[in-house]
C-alpha cells in the first residue's frame, strides 16, 4: 500500500479490504494529486455537518462521502475502472477466435474427457443431386459451401464445400418424389442422424440417415389443406 493510499485510508477511518482496494484504484486511476484534493473536500464536508445518503435517511460515513465525491468528479470511463473493475475488464474488446485457432482448440477439447450426446439430429434443405433407388432405400447427395451468419464470436469456417450423402427410406421418398423431381423450385427438407463416413469419396463425407423427409411445396400443400 502506497503512502498516499495509507494517508487517505487513515483519514477516512477505512480498514476493510474492499474500501482499501477501492482507494488504491482511485489513486491509480485519477492520480495522487486529485485523490488528495478530493480527500480535502471530504474533510471539509465532514466539518460542515457531513453528507446524507441518496434517500436522505442517514449520514454518509467519511469513506462514503469520499467515494461519492470521486464519482461526481470523474468521467464515466474512470468511474467504471474504479468502482466496477471486473465489468470494465469484461467490456474490453476480446480477440476473436479464428478458424486457424479452432484447430488447436478442437484438438484440446478432444484430449479431455468427452461428454455424451443423447440426441443428435441435423436439418438439410436443398435440391438433391442424382437420385439412386436401391431396394427400400433412396440415396442422393448435396453440397454446401457458404456458412450462414454465425453468432458473434464463433470462428468463420472457409468456403470449402462439405458433401452430404443422404439415405431416405423409399416409403418416405414416394410421398414427395413427384413434387421434388417435377418442380425445380421445390426443395428437400431432411431431418436426420449424421455420421461421418471415411470410406467414401477422397476424404470421406457426412452421411445423413433421414428420420423425416418432406419438401417445401409438400409442406405448403399440407398447410393449405388444413
Amino acid at each position: 500500500m502506497s503512502a498516499v493510499v495509507q494517508k487517505i485510508a487513515t483519514a477516512l477511518g477505512e480498514t476493510e479490504t474492499v474500501p482499501l482496494e477501492t482507494i488504491e484504484r482511485v489513486v491509480d486511476v485519477i492520480g495522487e494529486e486529485k485523490a488528495l484534493a478530493i480527500l480535502d473536500e471530504t474533510l471539509q464536508v465532514e466539518a460542515e455537518g457531513g453528507m446524507l445518503t441518496n434517500d436522505g435517511q442517514q449520514r454518509r460515513s467519511p469513506g462514503g462521502v469520499y467515494f461519492k465525491l470521486v464519482k461526481l468528479q470523474t468521467p464515466s470511463k474512470e468511474r467504471q475502472a474504479i468502482f466496477a473493475p471486473a465489468w470494465a475488464a469484461a467490456a474490453k474488446p476480446v480477440e476473436p477466435v479464428t478458424w486457424e485457432d479452432s484447430e488447436h482448440l478442437s484438438n484440446e477439447a478432444l484430449e479431455s474427457e468427452k461428454g455424451e450426446a443423447s440426441i443428435v439430429k441435423v436439418t438439410i434443405i436443398g435440391r438433391p443431386g442424382r437420385v439412386i433407388e436401391k431396394g427400400n432405400v433412396v440415396i442422393t447427395s448435396m453440397q454446401n459451401s457458404k456458412a450462414p451468419a454465425l453468432p458473434k464470436g464463433l470462428p468463420k469456417p472457409p468456403d470449402d464445400p462439405t458433401t452430404y450423402v443422404i439415405y431416405i427410406a423409399l416409403k418416405q421418398w414416394e410421398k414427395i418424389k413427384d413434387s421434388v423431381l417435377n418442380n425445380t423450385n421445390d426443395k428437400l427438407i431432411i431431418e436426420g442422424y449424421p455420421r461421418f463416413d471415411r470410406r467414401i469419396g477422397k476424404q470421406g463425407a457426412m452421411t445423413i440417415f433421414a428420420l423425416n423427409a418432406t419438401s417445401k411445396l409438400t409442406q405448403q400443400g399440407q398447410r393449405r389443406g388444413r
